[in-house]
C-alpha cells in the first residue's frame, strides 16, 4: 500500500529517481524535471482505454486495460528497473495520482522496493509549477538587457553566466531567438507547459537578493508566451542597452545567422509575411538575395528598414525605465569583446540599478 503520508511536490529531492509512468506523448508535452518515462500504457493503448471505458464503463476498461499495464509492468521490470538495488527508493506518478502510478507502486513494493506515489499526480506538479513562478518572480531584481537586433544580447548573458552571475536565457528555455527568423534549424520549441516548468527549474536555484539578468524579450517567444507576471516584472526592470553601430550589428548578425543560407526557400517564404507591412517589390528583392544566399544585403535592409526604425519607440512603450537606461558602448561583438562587455555590466553599481 502507498505510503499513509502523501507526498508533495517538495518532498521529490528526498528520493532516487523520479518515474513518469504516462503516455510517452503526455511526458513529451511536459515533466517533472529528470524524471524517466516508463509508461504503463502507450498511446494508442491509452486512447483505446478511454474509449472502452466511455462505449462499455469502468470494469470492461480495467479488464482490458490492466493486462496492457501487466505486460508493461513487466517490461520494465526486466528492462529499465532490473539493476536497482534493494534500498532504491523511486517516486512514481501519472496524470491524477490514480491508477497507473498506483499499479507500478504496488508492484515495486511487493519487489522490496521503497517506492511511493506523488499525491495528486502531475496536475499537482503543475499547480506546484505555477504557484513557484507566481512566488518567486515578483521577488526578483532583474536586469533587463537591451538592444537593436544584432547587439549580441543573448551572448552577452551567456557570458555573464559563465562570470558567475545569474542569468535567466528565456530565448534558450524556448529554443527560439525570439525574432521573424528566430526558428532554429531542426529544433522544435517545446510546449509551453515545458517551457513553464523550464522556467521555474532555472528560478530554483537562484538567490533573489542578487540581480538576475535577463534579455528585454517581447510578451511571446516564438509561439510560447512568456508568464505574465515575468513580463510584467521584466517591464519594470532597469534596463542595460548595449550600443553598436549597424556595421558591428550586421557583421556579428552575418555569424549568428549564417545558417540561413543553408535553407534559401525556406527563408524566402518566411519573408513573405512582410509583404503587407514593406510592399511587394521590396520583400521579393528580399526574396531574390535569400534564394542567392546573398545574406549581406538581406540582413543589412532588414535591420536598417525592418528592425530598426521600431526599436526605440518599442522599448519606451515597453519598458517603464528606458528614459534612465545604462548604455554600454560596443566597439566590436567579436569572440573577445563579448566577455569584457560581460564584465563592464558586472563592475556597475548593483549591477546596472
Amino acid at each position: 500500500m502507498p505510503h499513509p503520508t502523501p507526498i508533495r511536490p517538495e518532498d521529490i529531492p528526498r528520493f532516487d529517481a523520479v518515474i513518469d509512468a504516462r503516455s510517452p506523448a503526455e511526458f513529451a508535452e511536459d515533466h517533472i524535471p529528470g524524471a524517466i518515462n516508463c509508461p504503463v500504457l502507450d498511446d494508442a493503448e491509452r486512447a483505446a482505454v478511454g474509449t472502452l471505458y466511455v462505449q462499455q464503463g469502468a470494469f470492461e476498461a480495467r479488464r482490458v486495460g490492466g493486462a496492457m499495464v501487466a505486460a508493461h509492468l513487466a517490461g520494465h521490470l526486466r528492462g529499465a528497473f532490473a539493476e536497482q538495488p534493494a534500498a532504491w527508493r523511486p517516486l512514481v506518478y501519472c496524470w491524477r495520482g490514480g491508477m497507473r502510478s498506483g499499479a507500478m507502486v504496488q508492484w515495486m513494493r511487493l519487489v522490496g522496493w521503497k517506492a511511493e506515489q506523488l499525491a495528486g499526480g502531475y496536475k499537482a506538479f503543475r499547480r506546484h509549477v505555477m504557484d513557484g513562478i507566481a512566488s518567486f518572480v515578483p521577488r526578483m531584481h532583474l536586469r533587463a538587457i537591451v538592444g537593436a537586433t544584432g547587439s549580441a544580447k543573448t551572448r552577452i548573458l551567456h557570458a555573464l553566466a559563465a562570470q558567475g552571475a545569474q542569468v535567466l536565457d528565456l530565448e534558450g528555455l524556448a529554443r527560439h531567438k525570439g525574432s521573424l527568423l528566430g526558428n532554429l534549424p531542426g529544433v522544435e520549441q517545446p510546449s509551453q507547459k515545458h517551457f513553464e516548468t523550464q522556467i521555474w527549474s532555472a528560478l530554483q536555484g537562484m538567490d533573489v537578493a542578487r540581480p538576475i539578468y535577463v534579455e528585454g524579450e517581447s510578451a511571446r517567444i516564438g509561439r510560447l508566451s512568456v508568464p505574465p507576471l515575468l513580463v510584467q516584472q521584466l517591464r519594470a526592470a532597469p534596463c542595460l542597452e548595449i550600443d553598436a553601430t549597424p556595421e558591428v550589428r550586421l557583421a556579428y548578425l552575418l555569424r549568428d545567422y549564417a545558417y540561413l543560407g543553408d535553407e534559401p526557400e525556406a527563408l524566402a517564404e518566411r519573408l513573405a509575411v512582410l509583404t503587407e507591412m514593406h510592399g511587394r517589390e521590396t520583400v521579393q528583392r528580399w526574396q531574390a538575395w535569400a534564394r542567392a544566399q546573398t545574406l549581406a544585403p538581406l540582413f543589412d535592409e532588414l535591420m536598417r528598414q525592418h528592425y530598426d526604425p521600431h526599436y526605440g519607440r518599442s522599448q519606451a512603450r515597453n519598458f517603464r525605465q528606458w528614459q534612465t537606461r545604462t548604455v554600454i558602448a560596443a566597439q566590436s561583438l567579436g569572440d573577445d569583446a563579448i566577455p569584457a562587455l560581460a564584465g563592464t555590466i558586472l563592475g556597475l553599481p548593483q549591477g546596472g540599478l
